[in-house]
């Protein structure tokens, strides 16, 4: 982690000049062009607390929780940049775009962001097409830059539809936002695949300065890739190198759907969110796979910023006081199942709690520690006996973002 903060050094130096959200290039035509970059290293530590029981009462051999540990136990520590963002956009009177891309090391390999043209119809409509973020998930379609948690929750990470290639139509009110996708493939090579459509729509009952209800429903229907699907997740660490719970290989997959439902309550600096998804894998020879997820969040602005919220998202202020900066203080529950029938894919159940540090524009520091409750049914061959694994480590989170 030390040669990444070194390697960060120039650009915090940056940082700490005159802040800045977004830097202003040329007007070309009736584009007004600029440039944005993200920048986020991240180092996670993890503290082992797992065992391994067979249902039948008898004891396992050395040989053989050696090997279920190397699978189902050990979480490595891990450090690394997150993410290296770094967009061109542009916008006319009555139309944007963005081409996005992320050089970050935490993937092997870079991959396209955001890449579109996004045109206003009218006063309440717009056309997009291109690569977006799908309508299906309020805590995905948040900004990265404003992040409450280091990790997304289990919730989104394992059911939320991120950037794909598509055509979208979107209308926005005062009160209320409408979005349809049709969508394809990631523009990258070798990510997210599978044909789709989603709806989104969200309606605030009330709204205004200091007092905001926002409700939410979604949907997406997708093809799998061949005859196969999987659901896993990270346990609320995006380094993590194992998954705690996952569903395995499900063959005869033919489509899935996800349905959402999302509630927020925006008050001065106080924001509670929470969201529930549910997913069902539709199969042909055998029983579809159900399964759900759920998060319940509470942020704090300690410094007394008040939430903003605009077209169905929320929003970060800045800082009040940019030399003192905006102080969070965040907690967070979220759960998953993926045991349904005979597919055992395991449960969890996360708490977390955090400290944000935002200053300036361009400076974000965060800590975060996670409690992990994990158990999960798996076969070990020449193991009679199915064997119930407990996986319950301590994580503790430290980001580093750098905005430009």
């Amino acid at each position: 982690m030390t040669s990444l903060f070194r390697r960060l050094l120039p650009l915090w130096l940056l940082a700490a000049s005159p802040a800045f959200a977004e830097l202003h290039v040329d007007v070309i035509g009736s584009s007004e062009i600029a440039v944005e970059a993200l920048i986020q290293a991240d180092t996670d530590r993890f503290s082992d607390d797992f065992s391994f029981a067979r249902l039948d009462g008898q004891a396992l051999s050395t040989a053989q929780i050696a090997s279920l540990s190397s699978t189902y136990g050990n979480l490595l520590p891990d450090s690394n940049l997150r993410r290296a963002e770094f967009v061109l956009k542009g916008k006319g009177p009555t139309y944007d775009w963005q081409v996005g891309y992320d050089a970050s090391a935490s993937t092997g390999r870079g991959k396209w962001l955001d890449v579109y043209y996004r045109r206003r119809v009218n006063a309440d409509w717009t056309a997009r097409v291109g690569q977006y973020k799908q309508p299906n998930s309020l805590e995905e379609l948040t900004s990265t830059r404003n992040n409450d948690f280091i990790s997304k929750s289990l919730t989104t990470n394992a059911f939320g539809v991120a950037r794909r290639l598509g055509a979208e139509v979107a209308g926005t009110g005062a009160q209320w936002t409408v979005t349809a996708s049709v969508f394809a493939r990631e523009l990258s090579t070798g990510l997210a695949v599978g044909n789709g459509a989603g709806l989104r729509g969200t309606y605030a009952p009330l709204k205004d300065d200091f007092n905001t209800v926002h409700l939410g429903v979604s949907g997406i229907v997708m093809d799998t890739l061949g005859d196969r699907a999987r659901v896993r997740v990270r346990p609320d660490a995006d380094l993590a190198n194992l998954r705690l719970v996952d569903s395995g290989d499900l063959r005869d997959a033919t489509s899935l759907s996800t349905l959402g439902a999302e509630a927020a309550w925006l008050h001065g600096p106080l924001k509670l969110t929470s969201e529930y998804m549910r997913q069902t894998i539709q199969r042909d020879a055998t029983a579809n796979f159900n399964s759900d997820s759920w998060y319940a969040s509470g942020i704090y602005n300690l410094t007394g910023e008040k939430f903003l919220y605009k077209q169905g998202i929320y929003r970060t202020p800045l800082p009040n006081q940019p030399s003192r900066g905006l102080w969070q203080a965040a907690l967070r529950y979220d759960a998953i199942h993926l045991d349904d029938g005979m597919v055992n894919g395991g449960q969890e159940a996360n708490l977390t709690v955090g400290v944000n540090w935002y200053w300036r524009q361009n400076v974000k520091l965060m800590a975060n520690y996670v409690k992990v409750n994990s158990d999960r049914l798996v076969r070990l061959t020449g193991v009679p006996s199915a064997i119930a694994v407990n996986n319950d480590p301590d994580i503790i989170e430290m980001r580093v973002q750098i905005m430009l």
